[in-house]
């Protein structure tokens, strides 16, 4: 079997690692950090993942530290419902899994630690890919080569330096808006079972997730997440506290416990986001999967999820076709769903993160209406839920299907 290098091994390279291991190839992962450990905030696990995850072997452990969702639900400050999508109006055994991002690194780093085939090196940083015949090579930082290898997948996140490596014509762009992260206890569940967001205009975003267990310890804990300009960061960490918060408050007075636990700047995570869109995802024997092929805003939360269904499909590619047949078929299976993602996601994002009125008031005219025609709605849900190709009823075919705990 065909030697397999990984760059990265955040979701999408441990997953891939971990089915292609299974299929029986020798794989070489090769991590940037030298003692990778659990981070993040909360994320969604929809029903594209969670199939993935439930092929891994994963999913017990992942629905046993996580918070089942089963809406969301998005306001004006005004209090006035934009929409109200519950998974169960489309299929009965949908749900979401709100969960802490460090849950899910560990389960697959772990997973992919303990599979023979697999081979994890942390601390390489790998900065070049030379090719020499059928045979691949990655050097790092200092300048020692690894492989060789008749297939590299590059999964080393948005800000991969290794896109230039190839012959791929690649847009690059850094979104202007990002989000204050801040995970919170709350021990007596006083957010549970959906996803609420408020938005007042485009210009402010507020958001409380249900985010399950952390990595340690046993207490339930909420991620509070809030838009902000990444230009006005420095200027909202001088500011102070004190005025931030009376405005979350204003907006949900059920995160009083929250802010309580807030006692600096410091504590609180500011995520930027990218979007990048490749114009294709494999030159010769390289590929990109997640972040590092279509980083996008995580308006539709489907980061983690994308990079699960990429390394499945890619696995399964390469299970009965040649590395260059596989590729390409790889390319022709994930080309609907991923280009349907992205542009969503390229059109959605201004209506929750810009400077315009306009398209504030654009989002709370046109979403109600959406929401009250059971067609649109639940084109809105196949969407969250991850399966959608298209503006039709067609989805993504899903694995497994997981039941509901």
């Amino acid at each position: 079997m065909p030697a397999i290098g990984v760059i990265g091994c955040g979701t999408a390279g441990a997953a891939a690692a971990i089915l292609l291991a299974r299929a029986g190839h020798e794989v070489t992962v090769l991590e940037r950090v030298p003692k990778p450990g659990p981070v993040g905030a909360g994320i969604m696990i929809q029903p594209t993942g969670q199939a993935v995850l439930a092929r891994l072997g994963l999913l017990d452990v992942i629905t046993a530290r996580g918070s089942r969702i089963d809406r969301l639900w998005f306001r004006t400050h005004a209090l006035r419902t934009l929409v109200d999508l519950q998974y169960a109006a489309v299929d009965p055994t949908w749900f979401g899994i709100g969960l802490h991002r460090g849950v899910l690194f560990e389960a697959l780093y772990a997973a992919a630690c303990a599979e023979p085939r697999v081979r994890v090196q942390t601390g390489i940083d790998a900065r070049a890919i030379r090719r020499d015949g059928p045979h691949t090579f990655i050097r790092d930082t200092t300048g020692a080569e690894h492989g060789p290898f008749e297939l590299v997948i590059v999964a080393d996140g948005a800000v991969s330096e290794l896109r230039a490596a190839t012959g791929t014509t690649t847009r690059d762009t850094a979104y202007p808006w990002g989000a204050l992260w801040f995970v919170a206890h709350d021990p007596d569940r006083v957010f549970t079972r959906e996803l609420y967001q408020v938005g007042a205009g485009s210009r402010r975003l507020y958001g409380a997730l249900p985010t399950g267990l952390a990595p340690r310890g046993e207490t339930p804990v909420v991620s509070l997440f809030w838009s902000l300009p990444a230009r006005e960061l420095d200027a909202w960490r001088a500011a102070g506290l004190d005025a931030w918060k009376a405005e979350v408050r204003a907006i949900d007075p059920r995160i009083e416990h929250v802010l309580d636990q807030i006692r600096s700047p410091d504590q609180v995570t500011f995520a930027r986001y990218r979007d990048v869109r490749m114009s294709r995802w494999h030159d010769g024997n390289v590929v990109f999967i997640g972040d590092a092929a279509h980083a996008t805003s995580p308006q539709l939360g489907q980061g983690a999820n994308l990079a699960l269904v990429d390394a499945l499909v890619l696995a399964d590619s390469l299970a009965t076709e040649s590395i260059t047949a596989g590729l390409d078929r790889y390319a022709r299976t994930r080309r609907r769903h991923l280009g349907y993602y992205q542009r969503m996601t390229r059109w959605l994002t201004p209506l929750f993160q810009s400077d315009s009125r306009v398209m504030g008031l654009l989002r709370d005219w046109t979403f109600p209406i959406a929401n009250a025609i059971p067609p649109l709605r639940n084109l809105m849900i196949r969407t969250m839920a991850g399966v959608s190709t298209g503006f039709t009823s067609k989805q993504l075919a899903l694995p497994d299907k997981p039941t509901p705990t």
